[in-house]
């Protein structure tokens, strides 16, 4: 039987073990659809967009992104309270703070469906009563911050601060499976500068190692899913050694990553350092459009041809292949062509945008965009010794394979053996991910659907160009969050 990817909703079931100083929460897999799929990276895309760069504030009228978190789900059960209250969680490192429904959201169908905190029938419950919002895509969720025992696996966490929400304004909480959220950020994005839960365990002791540890079982006709490790890691879940990586800003788990290659061969776009985002949350790989495009060609994904990126080639193609060949700067080659505005340093006009908000905008700053991922493109044949005819028929090619403006691509279940290998550098070393690994099979009317793991999402400097590193990538590496030391490690999934 053929063995399918399948996309990483994960519930937590009743197998929750407690040895050797870790504690330990067994995951199992739920299949999703690509409607779901798509509506989740929309919203995932939309949550890092807004969110990136900008500090959590709080207050009644204060707006905190937070994404859709109906794609790759980590769920696990917890107490809140004593005796404990169960809520059904998501375990997210894409977020910090913790929230689940109260029993004081009365106008809120969500909050019917969904299990509730009752503050007084809880004996270690401190009032707080400040206000927060939490925004996100097409809704809200608003509430107050309170305190008490919060209970995980065998470990309870004394005093945790979270959130209490009082209404939940989007239907995206009326069917979602989660009662709340337990995020695993850093506290510079925690809404209310909250102790993130991980923290609250290290301050009071509770764990041998300051460290969490995820491992995704991507064995379909596996009844186990994968396993969330607090306070260690669990040697049979990885083969080899970890390599470490250092946080180069705290918020999200931000590392720097080197070069994407295809098939051996360098992308270019992120040879002089690109920064990477390594999430929970995501189920794809997102990364910057030049790139994607380029991977899209190479796996002969379909995607959205781009009227714009087609006209760049057609009449500037020449003078770009000319003036590289002449040493120009790449990254003035389009100041000099009147396309972009650049002073030398940085630039002046708009950033890199993505396709999704290519189509809908006009006038210079589409072509702006459409110049400079041909400008990479073209440069990247350059170092082949190919041929002009052979780089402008090349960049064709590629605008060709921008993708939808959903993000996602899909290819040929059929053609799956026939493509390449993609690699990302991290650490020195190449992290290599195969066909099978990088592309989902996911349910569309009854039946599958391939899709390309890699979606275009584009996030301009300083923060960015910037990688989000999901699912796709943690299934195949056995990942490791070290907050001791600022370091995430990635070793081969066993």
């Amino acid at each position: 039987m053929e063995k399918k990817l399948v996309l990483g909703v994960i519930l937590l079931w009743a197998l929750i073990v407690s040895c050797e100083g870790l504690s330990r929460i067994s995951l199992t897999k739920k299949r999703l659809d690509v409607d779901t799929l798509r509506a989740a990276n929309a919203a995932r895309k939309q949550h890092f967009s807004q969110n990136l760069g900008l500090s959590a504030s709080i207050g009644e009228s204060d707006a905190i992104p937070l994404s859709n978190y109906l794609d790759a789900q980590y769920f696990g059960v917890i107490g809140v309270g004593t005796p404990p209250q169960n809520f059904t969680v998501i375990f997210d490192t894409g977020s910090s703070n913790l929230w689940v429904p109260s029993a004081k959201c009365y106008f809120s169908v969500a909050c019917y469906f969904h299990h509730k905190y009752k503050s007084k029938k809880s004996s270690t419950y401190t009032e707080n009563g400040e206000s927060c919002k939490i925004t996100y895509g097409s809704g809200s969720i608003s509430g107050f911050f309170s305190q008490d025992n919060v209970q995980v696996g065998e470990l309870t966490v004394t005093d945790q601060v979270f959130i209490e929400t009082t209404r939940e304004s989007s239907l995206t909480f009326v069917l979602a499976k989660f009662d709340g959220i337990l995020g695993l950020g850093y506290p510079e994005i925690s809404v209310g500068n909250a102790p993130p839960l991980w923290y609250s365990m290290a301050e009071q002791g509770l764990i041998e190692k300051n460290v969490f540890s995820f491992w995704l079982n991507r064995d379909e006709e596996d009844t186990i899913g994968g396993e969330l490790v607090f306070g260690g890691v669990d040697s049979k879940h990885f083969t080899g050694q970890h390599t470490y990586v250092n946080v180069t800003q705290k918020g999200y788990w931000q590392i720097e990553m080197g070069d994407l290659l295809i098939d051996g061969y360098s992308t270019g776009f992120c040879s002089g350092g690109c920064a990477a985002i390594v999430d929970s949350g995501t189920s794809l790989l997102a990364g910057p459009t030049t790139i994607v495009a380029q991977v899209n060609h190479a796996i002969g994904a379909e995607g959205v041809a781009s009227v714009e990126c087609k006209e760049i080639v057609n009449e500037y193609g020449d003078m770009i292949i000319e003036m590289l060949i002449a040493q120009t700067e790449p990254a003035k080659v389009c100041s000099k062509l009147n396309l972009c505005a650049f002073d030398g340093s940085h630039s002046v006009g708009n950033p890199i945008k993505s396709v999704v908000e290519m189509t809908k905008e006009k006038g210079s700053d589409l072509l702006c965009t459409a110049c400079e991922m041909a400008v990479v493109w073209m440069e990247n044949q350059l170092r082949e010794n190919a041929t002009k005819d052979r780089i402008l028929a090349y960049a064709n090619q590629l605008c060709d394979k921008l993708p939808s403006p959903m993000g996602e691509s899909t290819v040929s279940c059929d053609e799956i053996g026939n493509m390449p290998d993609i690699a990302f550098t991290i650490g020195g070393k190449t992290f290599t991910l195969t066909p099978d690994q990088y592309i989902l099979k996911v349910a569309e009317a009854g039946q599958t659907m391939c899709i390309s793991g890699f979606m275009a999402f584009d996030i301009p400097a300083p923060r960015g160009p910037l990688w989000i590193l999901g699912d796709v990538f943690m299934g195949a590496y056995h990942t490791v969050f070290d907050f001791g030391n600022d370091k995430v490690g990635f070793a081969k999934s066993a």
